[in-house]
């Protein structure tokens, strides 16, 4: 009987006394009937099957009994799904309540909140250096800056049912594992590259930039739609001396291409800037690094753009396309009249709110949208989208008052992504929360983020700013009433903090923070917990990667979710056995079904409980 099966059971006291109770009732009638019994089931299937469905039902029905007791009050009809999923039969045996939920895009949700809240079988009390460790790992053909995603169930043709973990790789490759097997063999793999017919990965040397080595091949995380099962990805080629970035629609089943793929990248935009013609920007893959995470959101998937250290004429670009026809349906540019103005948010996607406006933050470049004839160029901004049947349009704006200073100095607020709080008691139901460079912490209000004031020293237009964080280069996470800051950048070690939300306002000092450990880091934590309980933060110290060549290890950390000062686990821990790999920059995290996922430079790691003995 399958493992969480068990000590779900044991676990509900209920349940256990009917089990108890009908295994005795049945031994002692089987007993002194055993004869007649099996020669009348032997003759009747449909007897047997009913006796069958009544001992499934009877243990349902108590488990979601116990289910019930242990839940918050805030419950819905997913949830009664959750309850009975542990119990549903399938062609891979029976599901576990936390493999009903995917992680299928960046940071887990739209609103990149980084929280996984179905995980029933890691908690605080197990995630120890005893009792939790690597389970196995699969080798990869190149660095992973994608975040893995996970995709419970899903049929192989030919193949059976598994719970799928997909990553992608600088060397344009996509695999998909078995998340359950330590068989190193994926289920697929394809991968965009044919040497012998001149298409490759793009080398440091291509974009006259070292931020990515030794290849630039798949850099964003892919997102998926659990509907259809299709996984988008964007991969950058150099063929015969041309760039090119391609979006490729993969069935999830077989890694097939879907909706007519790949579609070429291509774009242009009304502009004046400097490489323009006739007043028109055209894209240029050669000087634009996909780095900021895919967005799907009704029915559309959203492309950014960046620089590969800053090099060349580039600009900050949102490329629209309908998900089933790969259609472009429209684009906005950050700065066509000027230059720069990125969109990479080390890595972070676009977030989305329930309205389907789309929120993102832009690095350094130019900006001039104030005045009485204001310009268009929004650099060191955090940007609010709406998509139209023409388009994309830009609703709202939030600039700080020390733009010119930020861009001039390299502090970009572009460095972190935006983060969409659920909405809180307070004046201002509707936030966002982001950072920058410059180690700041503001706190938007969604429904008018203020654009541009100049007054004094100050953003007044801001609900909350607090300062005194390092370079931040990472997303928060949000979970149970409190946000998590990854640690800063620095030459100074650091430490991850949280930060409580009280009627729409951040603690301030910060409720709890890590030992100050991290230095280089570029830090992005997840978040595990059962509902509002178990809370586990998740984090990938990557130092290593910056302090020895080859990379030294990365190494994973687990944080009690309220109180960041204990430490769970870390695999320095026990190294030999735990070691994720050598370190990758920009690692998130991914934590699905009592697994964490950690990708590194040349393999993806698989920590969860140990079995007895090991």
């Amino acid at each position: 009987m399958h493992l969480q099966f068990c000590l779900a059971v044991l676990k509900a006291p209920a349940a256990m006394a009917v089990l108890c109770l009908g295994f005795g009732l049945a031994a002692y009638f089987g007993l002194r009937n055993f004869s007649r019994i099996v020669f009348a089931l032997s003759r009747s299937r449909s007897q047997l099957f009913s006796v069958g469905a009544g001992m499934t039902l009877l243990v349902v029905v108590f488990q979601l009994h116990n289910w019930r007791r242990t839940q918050p009050t805030d419950t819905n009809g997913e949830d009664f799904i959750a309850a009975a999923a542990p119990f549903v039969a399938s062609g891979a045996g029976i599901v576990d309540h936390a493999a009903v939920t995917a992680v299928s895009t960046y940071h887990n949700d739209n609103a990149r909140t980084g929280q996984y809240l179905n995980e029933t079988v890691l908690t605080p009390a197990n995630v120890n250096p005893a009792r939790f460790g690597k389970l196995y790992s699969y080798p990869l053909d190149g660095y992973v800056y994608a975040q893995p995603l996970y995709m419970p169930q899903v049929a192989i043709p030919g193949n059976g049912v598994h719970n799928v973990v997909v990553v992608a790789t600088q060397h344009d490759s996509v695999y998909a594992f078995d998340a359950d097997s330590s068989t190193a063999s994926p289920l697929w793999r394809v991968n965009f590259l044919n040497p012998d017919a001149g298409i490759t990965t793009l080398t440091p040397a291509d974009v006259n930039a070292s931020d990515i080595v030794p290849e630039i091949g798949i850099t964003s995380t892919p997102v998926i739609d659990t509907t259809s099962n299709t996984i988008y990805v964007v991969a950058a080629t150099k063929e015969n001396g041309a760039f090119y970035h391609r979006i490729h629609a993969l069935d999830l089943a077989s890694g097939a291409e879907k909706f007519g793929g790949p579609q070429p990248i291509q774009a242009t935009y009304p502009g004046t800037a400097r490489e323009s013609s006739d007043g028109v920007l055209v894209f240029d893959s050669r000087f634009h690094l996909q780095r900021a995470a895919l967005l799907l959101d009704r029915g559309r998937l959203y492309v950014a753009f960046a620089s590969y250290g800053d090099f060349g004429a580039y600009h900050g670009w949102v490329i629209a396309y309908d998900a089933t026809t790969l259609k472009q349906t429209g684009s906005w540019v950050t700065t066509p009249n000027g230059y720069q103005g990125g969109i990479w948010m080390s890595g972070c996607g676009i977030s989305a709110d329930a309205d389907g406006n789309l929120y993102f933050s832009v690095a350094n470049g130019p900006f001039d949208a104030f005045g009485e004839q204001p310009g268009v160029d929004m650099s060191d901004s955090v940007v609010k989208l709406k998509p139209g049947p023409a388009g994309l349009s830009l609703l709202d704006y939030f600039t700080p008052f020390n733009q010119a200073a930020m861009a001039r100095d390299d502090l970009d607020l572009g460095s972190a992504g935006v983060v969409l709080l659920p909405d809180q008691p307070g004046p201002y139901p509707h936030l966002a929360v982001t950072s920058g460079k410059n180690g700041h912490i503001y706190v938007l209000n969604r429904d008018s983020l203020g654009g541009y004031r100049a007054e004094g020293n100050r953003n007044p237009q801001v609900v909350q700013e607090i300062s005194g964080l390092r370079e931040q280069m990472g997303t928060p996470a949000y979970w149970n009433g409190y946000v998590y800051f990854g640690s800063g950048v620095s030459p100074f070690k650091d430490s991850i903090r949280a930060f409580l939300v009280h009627n729409g306002m951040l603690s301030h000092p910060a409720a709890s923070q890590t030992q100050a450990i991290y230095s280089l880091t570029r830090n992005t934590v997840s978040v595990s917990a059962n509902g509002d309980a178990n809370g586990i933060v998740w984090a990938v110290q990557t130092d290593g990667y910056y302090t020895s060549k080859p990379a030294g290890a990365a190494v994973l950390r687990a944080y009690d979710a309220r109180n960041l000062g204990h430490e769970l686990y870390n695999s320095n821990q026990r190294l030999a056995r735990d070691n994720p790999g050598p370190a990758s920059k920009f690692t998130v995290p991914t934590i699905a079904n009592g697994k964490v996922f950690v990708g590194t430079a040349n393999q993806l790691s698989v920590f969860g409980l140990l079995l007895a003995g090991n």
